[in-house]
């Protein structure tokens, strides 16, 4: 009894919090801020190749409970980044879930400051374009969103962790969704590649892996110990620690 008294606090407590600070700040999103945050390294300046995921809290009451992810790119030589999300609306109406260059690379989302999550440079990063142009293209969920338990956009960038190792991405545990996995297939690598992972459809699951640590989902809600960088993942708030 204790034991589940301590998971229940563990998961609403911090939930209670984010938004106690955050509740009375919506505003429109059309009044919020959509412009870069200057994070990303100018095209022009920068000849390599490189890739970089980004995450931001999401709009509105949402924002208390998640956050938007998404993957931009630029091969060798490349004057522009190109971006990808996954996004909802227009969805049921027959448009595609991915979307090309729908925002400015490492733009503002709402608002909400984007966080670099991870990236590669050079011959790394050129590999790892040539995978996620393929993954793009060959998105299974194309013309399927679900805001919960996925897929959604944090399914997709989980997606791209998991085809390019590489990145060693390590998806904050606000992003609802990462975990999502069709019933048909709920076992594959963690989305940083370095361990694995156990999901019924994105509300119950366990992640065990060196980048990650250990997680556990409960309806979408994370709780997990990052050992390599020693901190808390709650719900609601992330990362509690280093790192």
């Amino acid at each position: 009894m204790r034991t589940f008294l301590v998971v229940v606090l563990l998961l609403l407590v911090p939930i209670a919090v984010q938004a106690y600070g955050q509740w009375n700040e919506v505003r429109h999103w059309s009044e919020t801020r959509w412009d870069s945050a200057r994070v990303a390294p100018d095209p022009a300046a920068t000849k390599e190749a490189a890739v970089q995921v980004y995450g931001a809290r999401t709009w509105g009451r949402k924002g208390i409970l998640a956050v938007h992810t998404w993957v931009i790119v630029k091969p060798e030589n490349a004057q522009a980044w190109t971006r990808y999300d996954v996004a909802g609306w227009g969805v049921q109406s027959g448009r595609k879930a991915i979307r090309r260059d729908m925002r400015v690379a490492d733009g503002y989302w709402a608002g909400n400051p984007p966080i670099l999550l991870a990236e590669l440079r050079g011959d790394k990063a050129a590999k790892a374009i040539d995978r996620i142009e393929a993954l793009v293209r060959a998105y299974p969920y194309d013309h399927t969103y679900r805001l919960w338990p996925g897929p959604n956009s944090n399914t997709f960038t989980a997606m791209v962790g998991r085809a390019v190792p590489a990145l060693r991405l390590d998806l904050p545990p606000t992003a609802i969704g990462k975990d999502w996995l069709p019933w048909t297939r709920p076992f594959a690598l963690a989305p940083s590649g370095t361990g694995v992972q156990v999901s019924i459809e994105g509300a119950f699951g366990v992640i065990v892996a060196l980048q990650e640590g250990v997680e556990v989902n409960f309806l979408g809600l994370t709780l997990g110990l990052d050992f390599l960088k020693p901190a808390l993942k709650l719900p609601a708030m992330g990362r509690v620690g280093f790192g």
